[in-house]
């Protein structure tokens, strides 16, 4: 779409700019499909740890249905909020909220086995963490000292690098399948394929929406391999939808709320981590659609919007919420900068998840196709990461630190019987590998001020020391 058809030049930078709608309904429904799948992911993934998602007999299943539902209503509220704003909450830019990915390793463990009676732990984390996500935004810029690159990409790292396991499981079947004849059988990993072959297609040859939506069309691309081959088939899909109901309003407290010590904590310590991340997605779109630094307010009311959007799915079984980068990308791209755009964008998102049917569709797609799509956004997560440690000066101190944070924290998650004996909360807490990793590099990070010496790190490092200098000054590398 030619951006000098939607405006000037001065009204493209405008976030209070309204283009005519023939040209803004689009635009915010193209915000939608970059987003989307990233988006009913986590709700999807959740329900599958509790025993009843893609793949269970689980005679809860339908309660997927609902999870999904939410995801999407929750999602555009707190985008509403976001755009629109409400008193001091919400930025007035055009910033696109979602599901997030950064509580799934806190969530996975809360829920694990329990079916639908883990979920009333999970919502009290969500609704309690969202009040504390909330107040971060009276304070947000005194505290992001803490939270430097080495500490935030080591973070992002591990977020992903605890989910990519979820994206193999289900591209060979689904947890459900394991130890069955099925599980990794080449049709499962051909249809998971087929998704990363598409999407990756689309990534480096294709331009414009089809680059940005490319996980998207991968996904269709997996159902059309599936329904061919006969994973999936039409009556399955016609049954599914039949079932569905036409409208349905979200239900407050439709899993009960209960207090759970573990869920608080981790959903309180996360919310740094996501308010720190929706800090740079304000300063993205400000400084990518604007070609201004973002404002005290702007990113005050962002963290508001995000903890309240939160609190407040929560109390519907939403999951939290926060600014999604890759709408941040998006705008860059379209150069339109206009918050009413997203505010349609989020008026389309409320009104699929209003219909049941839309999320019937949803849950038919194979667990192996949606695990080729996983398997790419996760692996995304852990590059994100990747890219944002490229920021750290690179010297001995910060190599200690992040060192001994990732194998903890790595080590827990990948061998959480070690921790048998450990109290419940604390288990439950430790074994997401998020959270230990976390506390260790901000802690070492605020008490080991000195640079080491060569010799302080040689003896450990198996002669792998290595001797880059990040992004140090010549002087200092030399």
């Amino acid at each position: 779409m030619d951006s000098s058809t939607i405006g000037t030049a001065e009204q493209l930078r405008d976030p209070n700019y309204t283009p005519p709608l023939a040209k803004a309904i689009p635009l915010g429904i193209q915000h939608v499909l970059a987003m989307f799948v990233s988006n009913v992911t986590p709700a999807i993934i959740v329900a599958q740890a509790a025993g009843f998602g893609f793949g269970s007999n689980s005679p809860d299943f339908p309660e997927l249905l609902y999870l999904i539902q939410m995801s999407m209503v929750f999602a555009g509220i707190a985008t509403l909020l976001q755009t629109l704003t409400l008193g001091p909450v919400g930025s007035g830019l055009p910033i696109v909220q979602g599901t997030s990915f950064a509580f799934l390793p806190i969530m996975i463990p809360i829920v694990a086995g329990k079916g639908v009676d883990g979920l009333a732990a999970l919502f009290g984390g969500v609704i309690i963490g969202g009040i504390f996500h909330a107040v971060l935004g009276l304070f947000i810029g005194r505290i992001r000292f803490a939270l430097p690159p080495l500490v935030t990409g080591l973070v992002v790292t591990m977020i992903g690098l605890a989910l990519v396991k979820v994206g193999i499981q289900y591209a060979a079947g689904g947890v459900p399948a394991i130890g069955k004849p099925e599980y990794g059988s080449l049709l499962n990993w051909t249809a998971a394929l087929v998704v990363i072959v598409v999407t990756l297609g689309l990534k480096f040859f294709a331009k414009g929406m089809l680059s940005v939506a490319a996980v998207l069309i991968g996904l269709i691309a997996g159902y059309i391999f599936a329904l061919l081959t006969g994973m999936l088939t039409f009556d399955a899909i016609a049954g599914s939808w039949s079932n569905a109901a036409a409208f349905a309003l979200p239900q407050p407290f439709k899993y009960g709320f209960e207090f759970s010590l573990a869920a608080v904590i981790g959903f309180c310590l996360m919310a740094f981590v996501s308010a720190v991340e929706t800090v740079g997605d304000v300063s993205g779109v400000t400084k990518g659609g604007a070609g201004r630094e973002a404002t005290d307010k702007e990113i005050a009311g962002a963290t508001y919007a995000d903890g309240v959007g939160s609190a407040f799915a929560g109390f519907f079984g939403g999951l939290p919420n926060t600014s999604f980068s890759q709408n941040v990308g998006l705008i860059a791209m379209t150069g339109v900068m206009s918050r009413h755009v997203v505010t349609f964008g989020a008026i389309f998102l409320i009104i699929c998840g209003l219909i049941p049917k839309v999320g019937s569709v949803i849950r038919t797609v194979p667990i192996e196709v949606l695990g080729g799509g996983v398997i790419v956004m996760f692996g995304m997560v852990v590059a994100a990461g990747v890219s944002m440690l490229s920021d750290v000066n690179w010297n001995r101190r910060n190599m200690v630190i992040f060192a001994i944070s990732l194998s903890i924290g790595l080590g827990l998650h990948l061998e959480p019987g070690a921790l048998q004996h450990v109290p419940d909360t604390a288990r439950v807490l430790l074994t997401s590998g998020l959270l230990p990793a976390a506390l260790l590099a901000i802690v070492l990070n605020l008490i080991l001020p000195e640079e080491l010496s060569s010799e302080s790190t040689e003896e450990v490092s198996g002669g792998m020391a290595g001797h880059g200098h990040g992004s140090l000054p010549k002087e200092e590398s030399a």
